[in-house]
This record gives structure tokens, C-alpha cells and sequence, in this order.
């Protein structure tokens, strides 16, 4: 039955994408387009910074749980279908019941939410082009039946759909009538066993403009943030000099683009850390609007040049290849984003909405130029 529906869920997840919604409507409306094909009570969907797979938004509906609870069961505890592990295994989805061979106790991650009325859950994470841009969880009450191979199957194959969408939306602009803001740096300071010691105004700020529905109690129980702490508290020290791990690129409900980062403190008792908050620049975001539009690495390096003015002869000196060359890939580029000429490109895809300059960086930082009813709450 579930595979039956495949080709029509397809369909209707095809039209929602040619609306062009922003990433929060999109799934809210994939979610019931996939309902059919795989009865739920509950969900949950996540974008990622492809660079450093960690959290960048969240939406839950009908089960909440707080950003300490995520963090810690995605990126600290072995368990089974972590999004991660589904992402770059291959497997893309997975249901609990099967994975521990009908044993649900044998999931951490499960035992965790015993008392608050779930039974199986069905995850899969969103996977285009080789890239894991975010992930979802379907979850049903205990007293309902676990998911089937075949639902867990059809959702697997309804999933690159669904990738591509939530890639584009990513892209959308911020809703007309959002004016940007800048509250400067901010900052949230963690103890060695990663409770908030204390949070700026500024930090404050930055965490409510984050797209988290629903919003955290508290801010230091951001999802986002609390996801860049816990990754920041896992890496051994010294193994990460250049603090690359530990980061996501956010966009804020008004379309500010935000570079978040944890790092360790000195000079106090061992194991604090600290989640940096603050506008991201142009060589920051750079890469995700590439890989937003499907840009290949050589063709987001031909925008990047073309952004900066320099005519196509530049161009093809400056990466080592032909004008002709040059001008298939800018045809490329044009295709993937919707515009016809240098000055769209420029205007309506970089500038207008992510940045007011832009530059070529010396070198790519490695890891960020790349190729995530009632309520019942865990």
C-alpha cells in the first residue's frame, strides 16, 4: 500500500516545492503529503549545516523536547539511526522497531522518552547531490503499530524529493517587510558538564530570531546552540586547532545569516565552553548559498569570481581554464538559479539577499566549503 502511493506523494511533494515556500511552510505541508504513505502522530524536521551536520532550525509538532535532550542524543550517545549515520551510510531511513530487532528498550534514545507515551519512530535524513542538509522524525504513540519495512522503504524513496526541496527553500528570501538587524556579538557560557552558566543580552537577542517552533524556554536550551556546545564539549583537545568542527551558519527568521561557534574556556575550571554568536560574513555563507542552488564546487567558484565584477577573460585566467569553459558554466549557474544575466545573478541571488560585498577568501576553510493532538514532550 505504502509503495503504491509513492508516485502521487511525489507528485504533490513536486507541486509544494514549485511554490516556493520558505523551509518551515515547505515540510509543514510535506509532512501531510507524506501522512498517507506513512501514518504519524508526531514529527519533527531539522536543517544542517552541510559542513559540520549540525543543527541550523527545527520545527516540532505534537512532541517537544528540549536543546540539551537533542543535542546530547544525536551528537554524544551511540544509538541506533542516528540522522548522521543514516545520512552518510546510505541508508537514508530507518525505523526504531526494526533496527533493534523489535526490542525498543535497546535504543538509548527511546528508553530516554519511556513515560511519555511514544512507541516507534521513523527517521530519515535528507540527502541531494551527496549532501545532508537536514532531517526528519515520524514518530507514532505507543498503542499504534511500529512501521513497517515497506513504509520505512517508500519513505527512503520519497526522500530525495524532499531533499531538493528543503535545499531550495533554504534559499528563499525572508519574508517581505523583515528588516535585518545587528546586536553585535553574543555569547553563552556553559560548565564542564554543559549547564548555561550564563547568557548576553546580546546571545539573547540572536537565539529568539532563530527559527525554533517551538522557541526554548529558556535561550541556552536553543537547539542550534545547544547542538554547537555539545560538539564543542566532544572534541578531544587539541585535535581541532582551528575550532572548524564546532560551527553552523544560521539564518534567522529575518533572513540575517549568523556564524555560530563553540570553543573551549581558559583560565577557569577545565571543561567550560562558550557558543559564540554573531552576523556571518560573506566568506562564512558563501559556500551554503552554493550548495543551496545545486552549485557545483568549480561553478560556485566561477560565481564567486563573477560576483566581483571581473569579466569572463579574467575569470578563466584566474581558475586556470577557457573562456568557453567560463561561459558553459555561467549558462550552468543561470540554469540553477533562475536568472539570465551577470547582473541578476548578482542583484537578486548574492547580494540582495545574503550579503553587501562579497570576496574571494585565500583559502576554503576545510570542513565549511563542502560538498540536518496534544503535545507530549521528552
Amino acid at each position: 500500500m505504502a509503495e503504491a502511493l509513492v508516485p502521487r506523494v511525489r507528485a504533490d511533494i513536486a507541486g509544494i516545492d514549485a511554490r516556493r515556500l520558505t523551509w518551515v511552510d515547505f515540510t509543514a505541508d510535506v509532512a501531510e503529503a507524506v501522512r498517507p504513505v506513512i501514518p504519524f502522530d508526531a514529527y519533527c524536521w531539522h536543517t544542517v549545516d552541510p559542513g559540520t551536520i549540525l543543527f541550523t532550525g527545527s520545527v516540532n509538532k505534537h512532541v517537544g523536547c528540549s536543546g540539551s535532550w537533542l543535542a546530547h542524543y544525536e551528537y554524544v550517545v551511540d544509538d541506533v539511526n542516528k540522522w548522521s549515520f543514516l545520512a552518510h551510510s546510505g541508508r537514508i531511513a530507518g525505523a526504531t522497531s526494526i533496527d533493534t530487532h523489535g526490542d525498543l528498550s535497546r535504543s538509548a534514545r527511546h528508553r530516554s522518552q519511556q513515560g511519555h507515551g511514544f512507541g516507534d519512530e521513523l527517521r530519515v535524513s535528507l540527502v541531494v547531490d551527496g549532501v545532508y542538509w537536514g532531517a526528519a522524525g515520524f514518530l507514532r504513540y505507543s498503542d499504534q503499530p511500529w512501521f513497517t519495512e515497506a513504509e520505512v522503504k517508500a519513505l527512503s524513496v520519497l526522500s530525495s524529493s524532499i531533499a531538493t526541496g528543503l535545499r531550495r527553500a533554504i534559499a528563499t528570501q525572508a519574508p517581505p517587510g523583515q528588516s535585518r538587524v545587528d546586536w553585535g556579538p553574543g555569547v553563552v557560557v556553559f560548565d564542564e558538564d554543559g549547564r548555561p552558566e550564563s547568557t548576553s543580552t546580546a546571545a539573547e537577542r540572536w537565539i529568539s530570531e532563530l527559527v525554533e517552533d517551538p522557541a526554548p524556554d529558556q535561550p541556552s536550551e536553543s537547539k542550534v546552540v545547544q547542538a554547537i556546545a555539545a560538539r564543542a564539549r566532544a572534541i578531544p583537545p587539541g585535535t581541532d586547532p582551528l575550532e572548524l568542527a564546532a560551527r553552523a551558519r544560521v539564518r534567522t527568521r529575518g533572513g540575517t545569516w549568523l556564524l555560530l561557534y563553540g570553543t573551549r574556556l581558559a583560565g577557569g575550571p577545565d571543561g567550560r565552553t562558550a557558543v559564540i554568536i554573531h552576523p556571518a560574513t560573506p566568506h562564512d555563507v558563501a559556500p551554503v548559498v552554493a550548495l543551496s542552488y545545486g552549485l557545483t564546487d568549480r561553478e560556485a567558484r566561477v560565481a564567486m569570481q563573477c560576483i566581483q565584477g571581473r569579466p569572463t577573460k579574467e575569470i578563466a585566467k584566474a581558475l586556470s581554464m577557457s573562456p568557453y569553459t567560463v561561459q558553459d558554466h555561467l549558462k550552468s549557474i543561470f540554469d540553477k538559479t533562475g536568472v539570465h544575466t551577470r547582473g541578476e545573478l548578482v542583484g537578486q541571488i548574492f547580494l540582495d539577499h545574503y550579503a553587501t560585498r562579497w570576496e574571494e577568501p585565500p583559502t576554503a576553510a576545510p570542513g565549511l566549503f563542502v560538498r540536518g493532538i496534544e503535545t507530549r514532550t521528552m
